[in-house]
């Protein structure tokens, strides 16, 4: 089997490193991007070495028609630009999986969404979401993650072709809360980092509950299945990103509250505006969610907005 992927940053090259021992594999990456460059010149980075059998390749038309499995890993803000580029080339019939998480900021359209309005051409369109960090895999440590789609036929024919000993898939069944929930999670892990960096990761146990009881009372109103914020995409991954030290979003948010810099934007701050856009739109309280953006985009006082959130009116626990 043929498989391209498209993006060179930590995600993309370890899908192209582990696909290559089963597959033929060709790596995009950008003219000009530090990522790329540094694998073109010495075909390593901070994590892994390419083996001889992954091709590198900086045409975009020809990492196209080299396969007909096509892996997207990248950020997920640059996803509708990026998705507008490959549809100025032939790809009719193939298979593309978003390896990524997140919403477009401005809109709050899952990423699925973003794909069908910007390619024209009938492809089919899967992500594949979950746990695991690229650190743990290289090390030989397994874990679990979650293939979805619109077509349950595409979902299993992924599934099929991609598992094996070291990635166990399973077959997702809710587009809807398998992308939300994915995205979400993100948020939550800047939410864990901010408890972190106030020496309250204590609290950490009550943001897994009560952060995915948020969730999936937003998947419910935008037509999806609650149970999927308690699986793989999203409470199944909490280990990796609100305990993980690898965790980008864990670590931006515990460097936002000690006032320190860091330089790469987690993937979570520009969701959890999308979350707050779906939240109104659904008429959904996210109030994590809120609080997380008030730090983030309103400069609001880390103790004062944490103790709003522990003071709001009592409810029951499952309240719908």
């Amino acid at each position: 089997m043929n498989c391209t992927v498209l993006g060179c940053g930590r995600w993309g090259s370890f899908q192209a490193w582990f696909h290559s021992k089963k597959n033929n594999v060709v790596l995009w990456g950008r003219t000009g991007s530090a990522s790329f460059e540094t694998l073109r010149s010495s075909r390593k980075n901070d994590y892994l070495t390419l083996p001889p059998q992954v091709q590198l390749c900086d045409d975009l038309e020809l990492a196209l028609s080299a396969s007909d499995y096509i892996i997207i890993s990248i950020a997920a803000q640059h996803l509708r630009e990026f998705a507008g580029r490959i549809n100025q080339y032939p790809v009719a019939g193939k298979t593309f999986i978003l390896c990524m998480k997140g919403l477009e900021e401005a809109s709050g359209k899952r990423l699925t969404q973003v794909m069908r309005e910007t390619i024209t051409q009938p492809i089919d369109l899967a992500v594949w979401v979950g746990p695991g960090h690229v650190q743990d895999f290289l090390a030989g440590i397994p874990n679990c993650m979650v293939i979805d789609s619109d077509d349950r036929a595409v979902t299993e024919r992924v599934v099929k072709n991609f598992q094996n000993e070291l990635l166990r898939l399973y077959i997702g069944t809710d587009l809807i809360g398998t992308e939300i929930g994915a995205a979400a999670k993100n948020v939550m892990g800047i939410a864990a980092g901010m408890l972190d960096g106030k020496g309250l990761s204590c609290l950490k146990g009550a943001l897994m509950a009560r952060g995915a009881r948020e969730v999936a009372r937003l998947i419910a109103a935008m037509g999806g299945r609650e149970l999927s914020a308690y699986g793989l995409c999203h409470l199944g991954d909490y280990e990796a990103t609100l305990f993980s030290l690898h965790s980008h979003n864990r670590r931006f948010g515990e460097a936002v509250v000690k006032g320190e810099s860091y330089t790469k934007l987690a993937e979570g701050a520009p969701t959890v505006k999308a979350l707050l856009t779906l939240g109104a739109q659904h008429g959904v309280e996210l109030p994590i969610c809120q609080t997380v953006s008030s730090i983030l985009y309103d400069k609001a006082d880390v103790d004062d907005a944490f103790k709003n959130l522990f003071t709001r009116s009592t409810k029951e626990e499952f309240y719908l």
